[in-house]
């Protein structure tokens, strides 16, 4: 069986000194990286299953990190910081980071996180199929249905039921969905994402004013029931 790869990015030699034979054990791979830019150049080369991520990093904000990566990669990202403000969770999620860790931390979480986001990962690559209710999406066909008759979407609107559906019954944030349909360039355009809600809401919900399936987080983002 192939082994994980997990890319440790972190300063602390201790970090690393407690990781690796941790990770070992567990029959993961280990890499790492002390620096944001080292980081980037062994996710490019070395194309790990996973990353552990600190935020405080020497030479760049580890949510840098977590920006850049985003950009040309879906890998799981679980960060492990001191930083327990909530702001600092939610931007890092937001920017497209998996899951956070606490610093102190203890092994055992950290591996049931990490099994947690690798799990996540294979799910979104295999599962075409999604249902909820009376509608239903193939992303491998690019067909949706409601009541088993066919719903004619833009390709726009096909990209973000596909984004709600992937995240079913959980928030997804207005800057999420921003970035993973549009681009990092329209985080904050969320009237136009408003927009695309409500041509949504008009193909599939009964009555698109007091909507049941496509439904509002008020100031956070979306949630498909």
């Amino acid at each position: 069986m192939t082994r994980s790869t997990v890319l440790v990015v972190d300063d602390e030699p201790a970090i690393h000194r407690f990781l690796r034979p941790s990770l070992v054990a567990e029959g993961y791979r280990v890499v790492e990286a002390r620096t944001g830019a080292e980081a980037l150049d062994l996710a490019a080369t070395e194309r790990p299953d996973i990353l552990v991520l600190d935020l405080g990093l020497p030479d760049m904000d580890g949510k840098t990190v977590i920006q850049r990566l985003r950009r040309v990669s879906d890998v799981p990202i679980v960060v492990l910081s001191a930083r327990d403000r909530e702001a600092e969770k939610v931007r890092a999620l937001d920017l497209g980071a998996d899951d956070f860790v606490n610093k102190p931390f203890g092994v055992g979480e950290l591996m049931a996180r990490l099994r947690a986001s690798l799990r996540s990962r294979s799910r979104k690559a295999n599962d075409l199929l999604f249902t909820s209710g009376d509608i239903s999406l193939d992303a491998g066909a690019h067909v949706v249905t409601r009541r088993g008759e066919a719903v004619k979407l833009t390709r726009r609107e096909f990209d973000l039921l596909a984004a709600l559906f992937r995240q079913c019954g959980k928030v997804v944030t207005h800057t999420q969905l921003l970035r993973e349909i549009w681009g990092p360039a329209n985080e904050k355009d969320t009237q136009y994402l408003r927009v695309y809600i409500g041509h949504l809401r008009t193909k599939l919900e009964d009555d698109p004013a007091a909507p049941r399936f496509i439904l509002t987080e008020p100031g956070i983002g979306y949630r498909l029931a």
